[in-house]
């Protein structure tokens, strides 16, 4: 209804400016309104819940680029007309809609898996930000005093170190960061439509592109202050970088034989007979259960999975309740729809400062695709990605059950020592399958 109401509103305006304003070449406009319409209805009919991350740093990217080609445009048709204000916004709506873009644009691909999800920093990456804006206020500078050619070329210039710009700071951003990328993208989009509008004087999309910009900053607030982040130091301080596995020396004299195939799958099944007996006993045995959904529920499409055992408990008369993080899914609100999506009961959806005491009087953790965001290394080490950053403190309760894909570093790249925790059963593999035979066997 929240999408719909949007839409609504963004027709009537649409028709109020279509009413005060005449429109040169309507049959451009119009097939340029149904080109991006049709596209637009065709992406969002094939992306699922999981790629909606992806998705909406896309958009974030595609407002970014509309608003610094029409500032472009503007700045070098009207070069005699506009006032200081007017040719200033259009230059802040070139470098901030340029790199919006590009920003989006890697921000997005790495949460499609397109490009290394890790943080990329470059070699004195902070002097070469620094150069890169340099740059930018000699050619802005250039640009607010001329016209003509010069105008032109010192806009064009804008436009290229801004689009490195946005490159050179998202690169540097992720794992946990990247919902704080994310919604500052969202507020840098507004902020450069916001500018847009300045320099083409319109009213409504100064006000719109304002909003925009002032609900993408507070949501970045609420990220930081989820994740215990400072935004400098997110945004501009090196990321730190831990090394999660110490290979072997290719030149070690020990060569272990393997065993024969039939013995690692013998054994294999043993393994997973035993803990799925475990899961069974600690699941029958608990009288209190939260369950902690992540990122990896969304990848095996679990969620109603999740519901169905959640259900069960609460049949059996056990108190259920169910444990988000503010960054599980990599977008806030994320789990949430995930789960309405199931018929999940909202009564017992709990955010982490809300649920986060009661770990310790619970007797059964279910862990689906979690990682970071119930990752002790997050309190206990210092110096990686994750540090300092509030998690959910699965590892208090008396029984921990992990249903995650395999027993491998999250998103962040940091080692969970949950997964080696004595109290921990871990039913590893795909969690929609892993659940519907805790389902089975539980029944």
């Amino acid at each position: 209804m929240g999408n719909f109401t949007a839409v609504f509103a963004l027709l009537c305006a649409m028709a109020v400016v279509l009413c005060e304003h005449s429109v040169r070449e309507p049959i451009i406009v119009g097939l340029a309104l149904v080109a991006g319409g049709v596209v637009g209805w065709l992406i969002a009919m094939r992306v699922n819940m999981i790629q909606i991350p992806a998705m909406v740093a896309f958009q974030h990217g595609a407002g970014g680029i509309a608003a610094f080609l029409t500032s472009f445009v503007e700045l070098t048709r009207n070069q005699s007309d506009f006032v200081f204000v007017e040719q200033w916004s259009g230059i802040l709506g070139i470098v901030i809609g340029a790199a919006t873009f590009s920003g989006s644009m890697v921000a997005s691909a790495k949460l499609a898996g397109k490009m290394r999800q890790t943080p990329t920093i470059l070699p004195q990456h902070n002097a070469i930000l620094a150069v890169n804006l340099i740059g930018l206020v000699a050619f802005g500078i250039l640009a607010g005093s001329s016209v003509g050619t010069p105008l032109l070329y010192s806009s064009l210039a804008l436009i290229g170190l801004s689009i490195l710009l946005g490159v050179i700071f998202s690169v540097r951003i992720g794992g946990a960061d990247m919902p704080v990328l994310i919604s500052f993208l969202n507020a840098t989009a507004g902020l450069a439509a916001s500018f847009c509008g300045i320099i083409i004087e319109n009213r409504l999309l100064i006000a719109c592109g304002a909003t925009v910009a002032a609900s993408g900053s507070i949501l970045t607030h609420v990220m930081c202050k989820a994740m215990n982040r400072n935004l400098f130091k997110v945004l501009v301080a090196p990321n730190v970088r831990t090394t999660t596995t110490t290979p072997l020396p290719h030149d070690s004299p020990v060569q272990a034989k393997p065993p024969h195939p039939s013995i690692v799958e013998e054994c294999r099944e043993i393994v997973e007979q035993t803990c799925l007996d475990r899961a069974v006993d600690a699941a029958t045995s608990a009288n209190s259960v939260i369950i902690v959904p992540g990122y990896g529920m969304a990848l095996a499409h679990a969620q109603f999975e999740v519901v169905r055992i959640a259900n069960l408990f609460l049949a059996r008369g056990k108190k259920v309740r169910f444990a988000i993080h503010p960054i599980a899914g990599r977008m806030p609100g994320h789990m949430h729809v995930l789960l309405a999506e199931a018929e999940a009961d909202p009564d017992i959806l709990f955010d982490l400062a809300e649920i986060d005491s009661q770990f310790q009087e619970t007797d059964l953790v279910l862990i689906v695709g979690a990682c970071d965001v119930v990752n002790p290394a997050a309190i206990n080490v210092e110096g990686t990605p994750i540090s300092g950053m509030p998690i959910l403190s699965a590892h208090e309760a008396k029984k921990i059950l992990v249903c995650n894909l395999d027993d491998k570093p999250g998103y962040s790249g940091v080692q969970n020592p949950l997964y080696k925790n004595p109290k921990t059963i871990l039913l590893l593999g795909n969690a929609k399958e892993k659940l519907s035979k805790l389902i089975d066997a539980f029944n």
